[in-house]
């Protein structure tokens, strides 16, 4: 790959004329290192049988496996998948992987911020980018809010730019490579570190109550009493705890109120 084909890959979308001094010795640096990474990707192959030992030690640990899936709700039905938590420890464990989230342009009077998600596979020249405009809104239930604190807006454009990346990472992967990870991890989940299962559902109770989570919600949402419950059922509770401390859904959400009908309170009552 050529200087200029690098220069046009990498440089911002603002015009030459509003470029500092500083920010053009940045390019010039940017576009030295990833010729120079290019060049020892090549030299250096990655090992196939040593990324796939590193990413079963990794995806091992409670510690990755907790991490590794996010869950939220939209529209009345669940979302999940592999966290960019984890797509961040397969691009390091496969090698020869580039990847970033820049600001290429931020207009405060229109309230955008235009942003770059990318993931280079330096070795094979696979590379996947996607420039992408982000509001200076929050989502609400009365209607969206404007951002104008700069820690606000800075939260919400990494959160934007950190789904993109999860996604251009996945693409440079192997799909094999990432299946694998996914069940190693849910494999540890379900080992729950070698707890035995009821001290893990105690556990689970426990965690739930301190959020005002009642057993019968959660019975509700796994669709089984506690009795009934298995290494699955008590890893899908780790995880569902995870993303609603993470911020990524809510405890209503997850765990609407038990409605209790006059059938049920007059049988009660009697």
């Amino acid at each position: 790959m050529t200087t200029d084909s690098l220069q046009r890959l990498m440089a911002p979308s603002a015009p030459p004329a509003q470029l500092g001094q500083a920010t053009a010795v940045e390019q010039s640096r940017a576009v030295a290192e990833v010729q120079a990474m290019v060049v020892v990707a090549q030299q250096h192959p990655r090992n196939i049988q040593f990324a796939v030992t590193e990413m079963r030690q990794s995806c091992g640990l409670d510690a990755m496996a907790e991490r590794a899936f996010y869950r939220y709700s939209r529209g009345g039905s669940t979302v999940s998948g592999p966290t960019v938590g984890l797509m961040r420890e397969l691009a390091r464990c496969f090698g020869n992987i580039t990847y970033g989230i820049a600001e290429l342009r931020r207009d405060d009077e229109a309230g955008i911020s235009e942003m770059q998600a990318f993931a280079w596979d330096l070795q094979t020249n696979t590379r996947a980018a996607q420039i992408f405009v982000v509001p200076h809104m929050r989502d609400k239930r009365g209607g969206p809010e404007k951002l104008v604190d700069l820690r606000d807006i800075y939260e919400n454009t990494a959160n934007n730019g950190a789904r993109r990346l999860r996604e251009a990472i996945r693409s440079v992967l192997p799909p094999w490579f990432v299946e694998e990870a996914i069940e190693a991890c849910n494999r540890t989940l379900k080992d729950g570190g070698g707890k035995p299962l009821p001290q893990r559902i105690a556990d689970a109770l426990k965690a739930f109550g301190g959020r005002g989570v009642t057993l019968a919600q959660i019975e509700t949402k796994l669709g089984r009493l506690q009795k009934d419950w298995n290494e699955h059922d008590v890893a899908q509770l780790g995880v569902i705890f995870k993303s609603i401390d993470r911020g990524e859904v809510t405890v209503a959400e997850e765990f609407p109120p038990v409605r209790v009908t006059a059938d049920e309170l007059t049988a009660s009552a009697q």
